[in-house]
């Protein structure tokens, strides 16, 4: 059972797409950039890169509210972490903040 409370009923209806450029749009006011993250020959790389000051960086991982990752996604952000890098699952507006804080930026 998902015990996370969201803010709005339309997060739970809030497509991809629409997550990936609210977090765009947050990164890019911070300062950062957040590409979308495509490697050709490694399918299930998490969808967004985020480049903070300071050297910091995170993988994002963006889904449908309440939506799992696939199992080749699961382990190729299981690769990332055994590598030290952090990745993250966001499916509501509302993760984003906590999300580039903890990469390391000043999300307010």
């Amino acid at each position: 059972m998902d015990n996370r409370v969201r803010t709005t009923e339309r997060e739970a209806h809030m497509r991809e797409n629409e997550l990936e450029r609210i977090l765009y749009k947050t990164v890019k006011a911070m300062g950062g950039i957040a590409p979308k993250f495509v490697s050709p020959g490694l399918d299930g790389m998490p969808d967004r890169i985020v480049l903070l000051s300071d050297g910091k960086i995170g993988f994002v991982e963006v889904k449908r509210y309440g939506k799992k990752p696939q199992p080749l996604q699961k382990s190729r952000h299981g690769l990332l972490r055994r590598l030290g890098f952090k990745v993250y699952l966001l499916d509501e507006a509302g993760q984003i903040n906590e999300i580039l804080s903890e990469i390391g930026g000043d999300a307010e």
